[in-house]
């Protein structure tokens, strides 16, 4: 626990910089994407919002089965 103690603030702050980019991320993939139920785009949207960590864990595990195929 020490060593962790030693390296100050930058653990912390990579965290926060991949938590941040991965929010980001997530939120321009639903925007931009077309889901087979129209409702589903303002879901994921609510889901991320109120449940960020869980919801864009989910949101990348179980959302491109909702998403249409667009080529």
């Amino acid at each position: 626990m020490g060593f962790i103690m030693n390296l100050g603030p930058w653990p912390f702050i990579f965290i926060s910089l991949v938590y941040f980019g991965l929010w980001i991320y997530c939120m321009i993939d639903i925007i931009q994407s077309k889901f087979k139920d129209s409702n589903m785009k303002l879901i994921w949207i609510l889901v991320i919002l109120f449940a960020p960590l869980i919801g864009m864990l989910v949101y990348l595990a179980l959302g491109k089965g909702t998403k249409t195929l667009s080529y």
